[in-house]
C-alpha cells in the first residue's frame, strides 16, 4: 500500500471535517443526495463518453497503480546491469542467455535476448526506443482518464448549484426556507471542486509521477544494455548510469568483493 496517497487522502478529508468544526457547522449541512447523484454520476457519464471502452477497462488497474507501492528501484536496476556487463566481459555476450531468467522486467529481458542473439546495436536501440515510446502513451492515456474527470467534476458541481437555486427561486413564497435551500444547493459545488481537488486530479498527478519514476528505469535499462553490446567497462557504465539519478540518489556498492557496501553520494 502506498502510504502517501493513502494519508493524502485521509488528510484531505480531515482537513475538510476540521475546518466544518472551527465554523461550528454540521456535517448533515453537507449531505445532499441529489447533488452527490449529479456530480459523481454526471462525471463518470462524462469521462465514459470521452474515452473508448478498451481505454476505460483499465480504470481498475490505475487506482490499483495509484495506491499500491511498486516501483523499481533505479539503483538496484543499475547494479544488476553492472553485474550483467561483468560477467559478458568475462564469458562472452552468448553466455548472458543462461542468466536471462534473473531478469523479471520483460522490456530489459526481451533487449538483453536480442543482444544474445547477435541483433545489429542500432536495431536494438530502435525496437527498445520504440517500445518505450508505446509505453509513454499508453500512460499519459491512462493518467488522462482522471485528469478528464477532474475537469468534469467542478461543472458538474456549478450545474447541480444552479438547479438547486432554479428550484429556491421557483419557491420564494417561503423566506423562512430560502437560506437553508440557498446552502443546500451549492453543496453541489462543492461536492464538484472538493472531488476534483481531492481525488481525481491528485490521483492523476501521482500515476504521472509513477509513469516518469518507470520511464526513467528504462531509460537506464536501454542505455544499459546497449552498453553491454558495446562491451563497455563495467566501472564507466555505472558511472555513465548513475549520471540518471539525481546526486543525492547516487549510492554506490563499493567494489571489491566481500567488502562490497553502499555509500551515499553528498547532494549538490
Amino acid at each position: 500500500m502506498d502510504l502517501t496517497t493513502v494519508l493524502g487522502l485521509i488528510g484531505a478529508v480531515v482537513a475538510l471535517l476540521v475546518s466544518v468544526f472551527i465554523d461550528k457547522g454540521s456535517l448533515l449541512s453537507l449531505m445532499n443526495l441529489s447533488a452527490f447523484v449529479l456530480v459523481f454520476g454526471g462525471t463518470i457519464a462524462a469521462t465514459v463518453i470521452s474515452f473508448r471502452g478498451k481505454d476505460l477497462r483499465a480504470v481498475g488497474q490505475l487506482f490499483r497503480i495509484a495506491f499500491v507501492a511498486h516501483e523499481m528501484d533505479p539503483v538496484e536496476v543499475i547494479h544488476k546491469l553492472v553485474t550483467f556487463a561483468e560477467f559478458a566481459r568475462r564469458e562472452g555476450l552468448l553466455a548472458l542467455e543462461a542468466r536471462l531468467d534473473e531478469l523479471d522486467d520483460r522490456f530489459a529481458r526481451s533487449g538483453l535476448e536480442a543482444v544474445v542473439d547477435g541483433v545489429d546495436p542500432e536495431l536494438v536501440k530502435n525496437l527498445m526506443e520504440t517500445e518505450l515510446s508505446f509505453l509513454e502513451d499508453r500512460h499519459k492515456n491512462a493518467a488522462s482518464i482522471l485528469e478528464i474527470a477532474g475537469g468534469y467534476a467542478p461543472t458538474m458541481g456549478i450545474m447541480g448549484t444552479v438547479m438547486g437555486l432554479v428550484h429556491v427561486l421557483a419557491n420564494l413564497t417561503n423566506a423562512a426556507a430560502l437560506g437553508p435551500a440557498i446552502a443546500t444547493a451549492f453543496t453541489a459545488t462543492l461536492y464538484g471542486i472538493g472531488t476534483a481537488n481531492l481525488f481525481w486530479l491528485p490521483l492523476a498527478a501521482k500515476l504521472k509521477n509513477r509513469h516518469r519514476q518507470e520511464v526513467l528505469v528504462r531509460e537506464i535499462m536501454l542505455e544499459g544494455i546497449l552498453s553491454i553490446q558495446a562491451g563497455e567497462n563495467p566501472r564507466m557504465l555505472e558511472e555513465k548510469l548513475l549520471a540518471f539519478l539525481p546526486p543525492g540518489d547516487r549510492r554506490h556498492r563499493e567494489r571489491g568483493g566481500a567488502q562490497g557496501g553502499e555509500q551515499r553520494d553528498v547532494a549538490d
